[in-house]
């Protein structure tokens, strides 16, 4: 009784402050536009507030025309060149692209036959993990959430490292490097323990194996049998090139520059970003897509009919449908306007993958929504840009196809995008810049203090 009476006082105690905290935190909306505070560090038209240099990625999405934005096809670029023509070329050759794009990323330059052969070697030496890591990191705290243990993994790699603290340029490589590599089992092995001590499913541990590329290890170990197709294999690994860099304006990659720049570790530094795409406005948003099409296969008796679907995501919009959020998941971008060149590449990959999968009439559905989203959209509010899908709008349904579970969606996000956030460190460590400390105004009155007992 005595217990029940301590958690009852809790519960309404900090119902009591939850409220004084929100009555008293709140700020009025008036004074951003006041002192022209540009929220989310965005411009009213949506550009992105200049704080920083970079050489490692661009994202291209307007020209200004007698100053005015002019929104065009969107471009991603990677150390000058278009992720269109990188995509294009390791593809057509036939080969894995993500380990040739990290280089590039990290160094600057395309990799030539040897230096990639020899950095692929490098990467393998350093997949395994140090001697009983997952047992004792990893299974015997399994996480309900595989970011998290990510995130806690990546911190706890600190303590294997003789020299953590060394920020000088070769050891952060070093620590960088082996996190690329070894974020795959790090990853994997968390949902394993996930699905084994939270779901009750059987527990498969499989070790990376060295003649393998980073794309292919993911699925071998994930899969209990290890089997996959040279198509799957070569999907994800477009993926990966895909997620691994954008500029360094998003949110994750800014944290790493943030926090690098405060002069701490790298294992700080990375677990910071990783806590930033676990966010569902960041890295999470491929769920919600997966979710969403789940509701409009299930209530859209029709997939060919366009007046029946753009019904339904009117019934979205207007949040009458789904989740009520009057969202339409995966359309629509911060940046892009015209198109997400992600989602373009990705888009004719997944046709291929549909069709080997015998899922056709699902990506169908996909490319329906993708076309009838816009025009619903403009139906409910005036677009001052345009809206178009954007990657996490495919990157669901790819993962979906390859039975991927949704558990490891953003983790996968992860393992490719820890690819920008160690050029972005090193970048920040190279250019030695101030602490990032920009300025809050405070507005709040001056108060006189007043004594405890005369306080009502």
């Amino acid at each position: 009784m005595e217990h029940l009476k301590l958690e009852q006082f809790q519960e309404r105690m900090l119902n009591d402050l939850s409220n004084m905290t929100v009555e008293k935190g709140a700020i009025n909306p008036e004074l951003y536009s006041k002192y022209a505070v540009k929220r989310g560090l965005r411009d009213l038209d949506g550009r992105g507030v200049l704080v920083g240099l970079t050489e490692i990625g661009e994202v291209h999405s307007y020209i200004i025309d007698e100053g005015e934005m002019v929104p065009v096809p969107g471009r991603l670029i990677y150390r000058g060149f278009d992720i269109s023509d990188l995509a294009k070329g390791f593809m057509e050759d036939k080969r894995f692209g993500f380990e040739e794009t990290v280089y590039l990323l990290l160094f600057g330059q395309l990799p030539n036959k040897k230096s990639l052969k020899n950095f692929e070697l490098l990467l393998s030496c350093y997949q395994k993990l140090p001697e009983d890591f997952a047992r004792d990191m990893i299974l015997k705290a399994p996480s309900k959430d595989i970011m998290n243990g990510l995130a806690r993994s990546v911190l706890a790699l600190y303590s294997f490292d003789d020299n953590p603290d060394d920020i000088s340029i070769k050891n952060v490589l070093k620590q960088c490097i082996k996190l690329i590599a070894s974020f795959p089992s790090l990853a994997v092995y968390s949902y394993q323990a996930y699905s084994h001590y939270h779901g009750n499913q059987s527990l498969f541990i499989h070790s990376p194996q060295p003649e393998l590329s980073l794309a292919e290890n993911i699925l071998y170990m994930l899969r209990p049998n290890c089997k996959y197709t040279e198509l799957e294999a070569k999907l994800l690994d477009l993926a990966l090139v895909l997620h691994a860099e954008h500029g360094g304006g998003n949110n994750s990659s800014f944290v790493t520059h943030v926090v690098t720049s405060t002069g701490t570790d790298t294992y700080s530094a990375i677990a910071a970003a990783l806590g930033a795409l676990k966010g569902p406005k960041h890295g999470g948003a491929n769920h919600k897509v997966i979710e969403m099409f789940e509701d409009i296969k299930d209530k859209v008796k029709d997939w060919e009919n366009d007046e029946e679907i753009a019904g339904y995501l009117s019934l979205i919009l207007s949040r009458d449908a789904f989740d009520r959020s009057g969202l339409i998941y995966g359309i629509g971008h911060a940046v892009y306007s015209v198109s997400d060149p992600r989602a373009v590449i990705l888009k004719y990959y997944a046709s291929r993958l549909a069709k080997e999968k015998g899922l056709e009439n699902e990506f169908n559905l996909y490319a329906k929504v993708e076309k009838l989203a816009p025009e619903v959209i403009a139906q409910y509010t005036k677009i001052y840009k345009g809206v178009s899908a954007n990657v996490d709008f495919y990157s669901g349904f790819v993962y979906q196809m390859l039975n991927l579970p949704i558990e490891m969606f953003t983790p996968i996000f992860a393992l490719a995008r820890i690819a920008g956030w160690s050029a972005h460190r090193i970048e920040e460590i190279i250019n030695a810049g101030k602490i990032i400390r920009p300025a809050y105004k405070n507005v709040v009155p001056r108060k006189a203090y007043v004594a405890l007992y005369d306080r009502d």
